[in-house]
This record gives structure tokens, sequence and C-alpha cells, in this order.
């Protein structure tokens, strides 16, 4: 009988894609052989999205909702702009939320809309309110266009037969999502920076740029250096944006002659007599960085900073494509991999058990 093992897909620095084992359980005395076969699925796909979600604790009154106190609402929070805290999935029905609780999706069914649907924004990722609705027991907050395809009546004109808008028609698909507020209860009078507060686990209405609310969303030592404007070895680009801005000058060049050398990107801050910071990338990923300072020696960090980070959006746990060990413990005989779906399968397996007359 086998010992399981997953893997962990990580796309390190310049692109390359590692695969990193490890035995459940305790430590087999065997090594496991590898496998060239690998699943990539709903499952699989995405990291999780609700790591590090924090229900709010956020005081507000419990007097009920009336005319003047909506219209204060709409007329506060529409075309409002904020960055999202995690991924959003795109289209219906949209994230629905409790009050000062929690989600009412669990991560893995996000993960299996986000993988189907796709997202209409990620962590750190700039958004709008384009439409709010204020019911008997929650808002409604739509975001980036909202979840439903917009209502356009040249849908419903023809010329010689021919719609003049149909599907597939620019401005045809979804480019938002909603989220819906949920109250224990009448929707209370909420002012717009309590309503902001509430939403304070998915959106940030904070005032800052894009590349502090990325900052937002990373783990407390790399959020520290980016607030002491330092660069470690190991950030990738959006990192380093955060923490400096845009360079002043970028020069590229190769590590050796010839054409097929590697070809390394520097981006340069600072200039004579102030200090001069040389920010060294290959790919994505800071591989050197070079502090000159007036009157000091040379500053070199080329060693990885980050060895024990990895970036969620770039990790995926993957499954072997070997099938499970059947109830007696032996392992029923692989099959050839398909490129065909589930669904697929099933109903030529359907086919094929269904006798001809």
């Amino acid at each position: 009988m086998r010992t399981p093992v997953s893997l962990t897909l990580v796309l390190a620095a310049g692109g390359t894609l590692c695969l990193a084992a490890g035995q459940g359980g305790k430590a087999a005395s065997k090594p496991t052989p590898q496998r060239d076969i690998f699943v990539v699925g709903a499952e699989t796909a995405f990291g999780d999205p609700l790591l590090g979600f924090a229900p709010t604790r956020v005081e507000y009154t419990h007097t009920p909702m009336d005319l003047s106190g909506r219209r204060e609402l709409v007329r506060a929070m529409l075309m409002e702009q904020g960055f999202a805290h995690r991924s959003l999935p795109l289209g219906a029905p949209g994230l629905t939320m409790h009050a000062n609780g929690r989600l009412t999706v669990d991560g893995q069914t996000l993960m299996r809309r986000l993988y189907k649907d796709g997202s209409c924004a990620g962590a750190g990722d700039r958004v709008m309110v384009t439409d709010i609705t204020v019911l008997a027991d929650r808002i409604n907050v739509d975001v980036n266009g909202g979840p439903y395809l917009p209502h356009r009546f040249l849908r419903h004109l023809s010329v010689n037969g021919m719609p003049l808008a149909g599907d597939g028609q620019v401005g045809e698909s979804p480019t938002g999502t909603r989220i819906t507020l949920l109250f224990e209860g009448e929707t209370p009078r909420l002012s717009a920076p309590e309503l902001k507060a509430l939403l304070e686990p998915l959106l940030d209405f904070g005032l800052k740029s894009a590349e502090q609310a990325y900052a937002d969303t990373l783990p407390a030592p790399i959020k520290k250096a980016i607030e002491e404007h330092d660069v470690m070895v190991g950030m990738n680009r959006r990192m380093v944006l955060a923490s400096l801005g845009q360079p002043e000058s970028k020069l590229r060049e190769r590590a050796a002659e010839g054409g097929s050398a590697e070809v390394f990107e520097e981006w340069i801050y600072g200039h004579t007599p102030q200090s001069i910071r040389f920010i060294r990338f290959r790919g994505d990923r800071v591989v050197l960085t070079k502090l000159a300072a007036l009157g000091k020696p040379l500053v070199i960090h080329d060693k990885d900073e980050l060895a024990t980070y990895r970036d969620p959006g770039l990790i995926h746990e993957i499954k072997l494509g070997d099938p499970a060990p059947s109830a007696t413990g032996e392992q029923e005989p692989a099959k050839a991999p398909s490129l065909k779906a589930p669904e697929e399968n099933r109903s030529d397996q359907n086919k094929a058990a269904t006798p001809t007359p």
C-alpha cells in the first residue's frame, strides 16, 4: 500500500515552476517514486481565499432605517472607491456576509467559484461601488458594475430580423459582483463610515494608494519592511514599488557575453551626493541589492531573505493522478490520461454499459 504524497507547486524566481513533495503521516522507510500525471482542478487551482478573514466588531445603532437615512447612505457610498482585501468572485450570486460575522460561503466553495467564473478583483485591486440597495434586512453593495448584465433596450429592437444588440456584444457580460450585508432583524440606520467598517473584511475604503492596499495583504515582516522603505532579497516587483515607488532609472544587462545569456533588470534609486540604491531583478524577484552611501562601504545583500515566504497566489496544492487504493488495499490499474471533462467520461461509460438491442 502506497504512502499518500502531497505536492506543492511553487512559482519561484524567474518564473520557474518547482514541485515540493511531502509524505502524509509518519515518514516512510522507502522513498516514494515520482509520477508524471498530475490533476489540477477547482480545489487546487487557487490558494485559500479566506486566509486571515476575521469578523468585525462594529457598534452601531439598532434604530430601523428610514427614508432619509437610506438617501444619505446611497448619496455617500455611490461611486465610492476602495480596495479589495481578497479575491472577489465574478458575477452572481456574489458574497453574503453577516454584520459582525462571517461569510455564508466556505473557502472550498469560494475556490470553486473563482476557478469556474473568475474574479472581478484581486487582493489589493481598486474597486468602485456602482450601486447600493437597502432592503428590509440587508444592504446590497454592487462593485465594479454588479453581478448581472446591464439592461439595454437595443436588445428588444431588430432590423430585418437581426437584433441590434445581443449576447456576445461588448458590455454583454458581467464585470463585477455583489456583497450582501445581512442583519439580525431590521436593517439599522447606518452611516457611511459604519457601513465601510462592516465591509472591512472584504473592502478597504481608506485613503491610500494601490501599493499601500497591496502591502496590507502581506505578512507582518514584509509589511514592516515596506513601511520602513526597505527592500529584501526575494521581494517581487509589486512589493518594491510599494516600498520605494517608481525608480529614477532602469537598466538591462546580460550576465555574460552571448545572445543566450540571462538578462537582468536593475532599478536605480537616488543620485549623488545622496545614497544610491541598486535593485537587481531576475524575472519578477529581487536577487541582489546594493546600497552606496557617501563615505561608507558598499552594502550588498544577495541572500534570499524571504526563503520561508511564498506568495499565496502562486502556491497551489495538486493531486497525484494515480487512482486511490481499493477497499482491499490493492491499487487498481492506472487509467490513461484524458482531456475530457469528468461528465464526458461518465457519459461515455453510460453509453458503453447500455446494451444494444
